[in-house]
């Protein structure tokens, strides 16, 4: 090929090259055009040295031939090879096997172009290299095997030698992790070689953990396992699908163990999961009357108070009392009632009862604040404070329950069974016709309530008459 034919080839190529760079929208693309039309202009000026005779003519006409070879090497690579409009390289060929594939024709066509210059200096230059960068040419060589095999991608939150962090760049050199404390932590790409990686973000993105904890041997293993589950159900950062599992992990020196499995979408939150499972776990023992005993080391000896000795059966009863669905009892029947009551805590944020679920008891708020909630929609229509009730429909005719009630604070509520209600209505004269009334007038302000949120449209009204009849079939009056 003649000068005159190779700088109306470079010409030409420079033009394309420009044309190419207008036309696409990739910044990687454009930045790989970039060094293209520099390594053009630079085989210009070698030509044109080359032309006037300046300096050995024969190796600048050669470089400059090299530097046009080159530049037609990376821009058929990069151009085949990547997608035009994405903004990052080819995930088949990553930028570190592009450098590689451009390097490797380009000293292909270098020593066939000046094999002879190079002959001379390739054995010195060989060994004083590979003594000088062995290390930086095995983390290259590692880093270019970790983008061919792919055994993560960035976004992948990845463990390597203990050291936990989402990779944020895979370079020549090494890989930059982002730990969960926000800091940097840079791995040479040879250590990354040699070392397990255990990959949380393949090849599922839900992860699976793990939370242990020991139940007393007197609680039945089914109970545990329900009151582990309600307490994975009511964590927000733990998914329904797929399903938590608990098993029976072994039996320790004081405990039954448990192991409670579950998943969740992001790792970046496994601490936080496993703090809400844990903490749900242990206000649903308390409630269930799961005991997690305590490390037996010592033997010792104390006088405990009762959950609910005298004093918390009065505060109790004196809350009934002021409530208008029992203000006609008489102190004793109060009385009676709050200790047939079952005493409840619920954590902030956790379900006291869920709409559409079945259920036969009411419940009346001793401490905290509750939401009253429409499901799907989770339109707040009501909040209940200490001293209020909810869910007492359920409680007078077996109704499924029509709201959610989720607990704002930690909320101890007092459960009035059906069973203590039928005892008590049928030793009390004109107390189902005292509660229809009371219950009819909630109702309506609850409508009225709901109405004004734009939550759904006002419930359809019963007559006091058909609800009297609903609550003496339902409690055998």
């Amino acid at each position: 090929m003649g000068v005159s034919t190779l700088i109306l080839a470079g010409a030409a190529t420079l033009v394309v090259t420009l044309g190419l760079m207008a036309a696409i929208r990739s910044r990687f693309v454009r930045g790989r055009l970039a060094f293209t039309a520099w390594l053009l202009l630079a085989f210009a000026g070698l030509e044109l040295a080359a032309t006037q005779g300046w300096g050995d003519v024969e190796l600048i006409s050669a470089l400059g031939r090299l530097a046009f070879v080159l530049s037609i090497v990376n821009l058929v690579v990069v151009v085949l090879v990547n997608p035009w409009r994405d903004h990052r390289p080819s995930d088949r060929f990553p930028a570190i096997v592009q450098d590689v594939a451009v390097i490797g024709v380009f000293l292909v066509i270098a020593t066939i172009l000046l094999r002879e210059q190079l002959l001379a200096t390739s054995a010195v230059g060989a060994v004083v290299v590979g003594f000088a960068l062995q290390d930086t040419l095995g983390n290259f060589f590692a880093g270019l095997a970790i983008q061919i095999e792919k055994p993560f991608r960035v976004g992948h939150w990845i463990s390597i030698g203990g050291n936990e962090g989402q990779v944020q760049e895979v370079t020549w050199r090494a890989t930059k992790l982002r730990t969960k404390d926000g800091q940097f932590l840079i791995v040479p790409n040879s250590v990354i070689s040699k070392d397990p990686i255990l990959n949380y973000s393949e090849p599922t993105i839900p992860t699976r953990l793990e939370v242990e904890v020991g139940a007393s041997y007197l609680a039945p293993p089914n109970d545990v396992r329900a009151a582990i589950h309600r307490a994975i159900a009511n964590a927000a950062l733990a998914l329904g699908d797929p399903k938590p599992v608990v098993i029976v992990k072994g039996f320790g020196g004081s405990s039954i163990d448990y192991a409670a499995r579950f998943w969740i979408g992001d790792y970046a939150n496994d601490t936080a999961a496993k703090d809400q499972v844990r903490t749900n776990i242990w206000y649903e023992f308390r409630r269930a009357n799961i005991e997690i005993p305590w490390p037996i080391q010592i033997q010792y000896t104390r006088e405990e108070e009762p959950l609910r000795g005298d004093h918390h059966i009065e505060a109790a009863a004196r809350q009934l009392s002021g409530i208008d669905l029992f203000s006609t009892l008489a102190p004793d029947a109060c009385q009676a009632l709050a200790r047939a009551a079952k005493d409840h805590l619920f954590a902030a944020g956790e379900a006291i009862v869920r709409q559409g679920e079945r259920g036969d008891s009411m419940f009346v708020v001793l401490r905290g604040t509750v939401e009253v909630v429409l499901e799907p929609s989770n339109q707040q229509v009501a909040a209940i404070t200490s001293g209020g009730f909810f869910g007492e429909m359920s409680l007078l005719t077996g109704d499924p329950r029509t709201r959610t009630v989720r607990a704002m604070t930690d909320v101890q509520v007092l459960e009035v069974a059906a069973g203590d209600m039928r005892r008590l209505v049928h030793a009390t004269v004109g107390l189902v016709e005292h509660i229809t009334t009371v219950v009819e007038t909630r109702r309506a302000g609850l409508a009225r309530a709901e109405a004004t949120a734009a939550a759904a449209a006002a419930a359809h009204a019963t007559s006091p008459q058909s609800l009297l009849a609903r609550i003496k079939a339902f409690l055998a009056v």
